[in-house]
Parts: structure tokens; sequence; C-alpha cells
């Protein structure tokens, strides 16, 4: 038996109206409004290994591992891991670094290195 974790490069949540819809939490979605140096609450089903030390990848996920082109850069600076009622999530909170404009190609990221 082992364990089952995932790593993620990115940290990648629904979009808002998910939770207007009531089909998801507020914290399973990406804020309607993303400022540089504010803090929000990510939650995640099942085990989730998240870099710390930098940036990653804020993506808009409709599922099934489509992603979109990533909407900001990211810090992660809390995650913890919890039971409840028998299924295993991640919580955490990440602040925002960059906003990206999605009407450019501006290249932020190469693989997982932040481009200056």
């Amino acid at each position: 038996m082992g364990i089952k974790i995932e790593y993620n490069p990115d940290l990648a949540l629904r979009n808002i109206s998910e939770f207007k819809n009531g089909n998801r939490k507020e914290e399973e979605c990406i804020p309607e409004k993303l400022d540089v140096g504010n803090e929000h609450s990510f939650l995640k089903k099942d085990q989730r290994l998240y870099w710390l030390e930098g940036e990653l990848p804020l993506r808009e996920t409709s599922g099934n591992e489509n992603l979109s082109k990533p909407v900001a850069s990211v810090k992660i600076i809390e995650v913890v891991h919890f039971v409840l009622d028998g299924e295993l999530y991640t919580r955490g909170k990440y602040r925002v670094v960059k906003v990206f404009d999605p009407n450019t190609s501006e290249i932020y990221f190469d693989g997982f290195e932040k481009v200056n």
C-alpha cells in the first residue's frame, strides 16, 4: 500500500462562476479580483504538494487537467492537509505577485523558471 499524493507545479482553480452557481466552494475558485499583494485561500481535493520557495502560475481549470494559460503569478505561503468526512483535502493561502494581461503574449515562466 502506498501513499497517494500529487505534486502540482501550478495552482489550478475553477472559474468563480462555479461558486456563484453553487457547484464549488469559494476557496476552490479564482477570485473575481486579483490584486498584487493580496492573499487568498485555496482548497483542493486530495493530498497535494506545492513549491513554497518561489512563484508559480495560477491557472483556471475546467477539470480533467484542462488548464488555461497562467492568469497570475502567485507565491503559496501556507499549506495544510486534512481529512473531512473521510475525504482528504489540501488547503492553503497564496499571495498574488503579478496579474497577467490576457490580451498580451508576455512570457513570465519558462518551465519552472521565472523569466526576468
